[in-house]
């Protein structure tokens, strides 16, 4: 299991210009992502995001770990999740946030297909195609990402995979030198793509994520 700390931000030509410049563009893909949730929105409110990508299962869940103060900044600008894509542990994860609603755990894990899903109670709330340009640069272990999503939003993104319990002080730092690189300047967390879609597709469901400060 790793941990994924990330900064987003807004790319204009300037700053695909210098990326251009200090990094390597090493592929442009596309996919399709559908997120599901329980009609009350019992895994998203725990800050649990279920996504099915190329027919792959992936839970991402916030990680526990604190930064120092120095750190705090950078920190802020920055998510923090564990990414977990072990089947069979996504779904004991899930069980576990929606025991109220699975009338027999065992079962459930058990069946086949996707039939845990309805079993569960999970219904895709948010569905989007992105089209992603990836560049690796000399600092070793930073991948940035420009994606382009299929509802009219561009969004970028600075990337640092971490093993559970490693050096996410290190993955920070990483993240602020190439983001101080690229001219990035701001101090507010830049939206992603599931923050833009539920504003405008599901607001009802974004306005309780925002109330209760998941968003």
């Amino acid at each position: 299991m790793s941990v994924e700390v990330e900064r987003k931000f807004l790319c204009n030509a300037d700053t695909l210009k210098t990326l251009e410049e200090i990094g390597a563009s090493v592929r442009q893909h596309q996919f399709h992502d559908q997120y599901y949730d329980s009609p009350k929105f019992d895994l998203t409110l725990r800050d649990a995001w279920l996504r099915k990508r190329k027919g792959c299962w992936e839970l991402k869940c916030p990680t526990t770990e604190k930064t120092s103060g120095e750190q705090s900044k950078a920190a802020a600008l920055c998510t923090r999740y564990k990414e977990i894509t072990n089947l069979p542990e996504i779904q004991q994860r899930v069980t576990k946030i929606m025991k109220d609603n699975c009338e027999d755990t065992e079962t459930s894990l058990s069946l086949e297909g996707e039939a845990w899903l309805s079993k569960m109670n999970l219904v895709c709330f948010a569905e989007f195609t992105t089209v992603r340009r990836s560049f690796v640069l000399e600092e070793e272990g930073v991948q940035i990402d420009l994606d382009q999503a299929d509802f009219g939003y561009c969004v970028g993104e600075i990337e640092v995979l971490v093993p559970e319990g490693g050096d996410v002080q290190s993955a920070l730092e990483k993240i602020e030198r190439t983001a101080q690189k690229l001219g990035l300047s701001g101090d507010q967390r830049i939206e992603g793509k599931m923050n833009v879609y539920l504003k405008r597709y599901n607001p009802k469901h974004y306005e309780k994520l925002m109330s209760q400060h998941i968003l």
